[in-house]
């Protein structure tokens, strides 16, 4: 197994490029095939490994799981002094802080636009906060708005399975599994804002705990 890694390897991301036309990480590649990493059943299928081994939480049990998420998020954005939400949450990338609080909720908006007929692309989360979000009460804020959201489709879904197919950037999936996958994004995004937290030298709020990440196919890793 050759493992490249993305941020460290100059030349990593160009290799990816060139050989299977791909930019987005994580990729499993073996000989010319190769799976984006966004969903774990295609991992699974170039693995050898047998889909009934993949467990998964149902919808509800997600939703549920994605309003502690939510909250967490916003307690966690909060917490941040402003003069330090530009800061880099890990030294060798240049996210600042105040971009991944955003993010945790923006990934969650993104869902719900698909919902409604976007294209999941690779770059519809990766967008920089507006200007307006320039504190952590600011960002908590609009993940709370984005929340109201979430309750006001939720009571109107009529679809409680989640079978609607949707367009995403690796393939039209089934809404169900790329409300799995956004669900795990914001919850491992606030993992690190708490880790951050801790290395600011402040208690995170109320973090999430093993319980709360219960059935979520998490990284092990906090950065991976």
């Amino acid at each position: 197994m050759v493992v490249i890694d993305v941020l460290n390897d100059a030349g990593g991301r160009e290799f990816l490029f060139n050989r299977y036309g791909v930019r987005k990480v994580p990729v499993l590649a073996k000989g010319e095939a190769y799976a984006m990493g966004q969903m774990l059943e295609p991992f699974a299928k170039l693995a050898g490994i047998p889909l009934s081994a993949i467990g998964g939480l149902a919808p509800a049990e997600l939703y549920r799981k994605y309003a502690m998420v939510f909250a967490a998020g916003q307690r966690h954005a909060r917490q941040f002094p402003a003069g330090r939400l530009m800061e880099r949450v890990i030294p060798h990338r240049e996210r600042p802080i105040r971009t991944l609080c955003y993010h945790v909720f923006r990934i969650g908006e993104s869902f719900l636009e698909t919902w409604d007929g976007a294209e999941y692309t690779a770059k519809i989360a990766d967008n920089e906060p507006p200007g307006s979000l320039r504190t952590g009460e600011d960002i908590a804020r609009y993940g709370a708005s984005v929340w109201q959201r979430y309750e006001s489709w939720w009571e109107r879904l009529e679809d409680r399975a989640l079978t609607r197919v949707l367009k995403t950037y690796y393939g039209e999936t089934v809404a169900h599994k790329v409300f799995e996958r956004v669900t795990w994004h914001s919850a491992q995004h606030c993992r690190q804002l708490a880790a951050v937290l801790e290395r600011m030298g402040m208690k995170p709020e109320q973090p999430l705990t093993p319980a709360d990440l219960s059935g979520l196919p998490l990284p092990e890793g906090l950065w991976e």
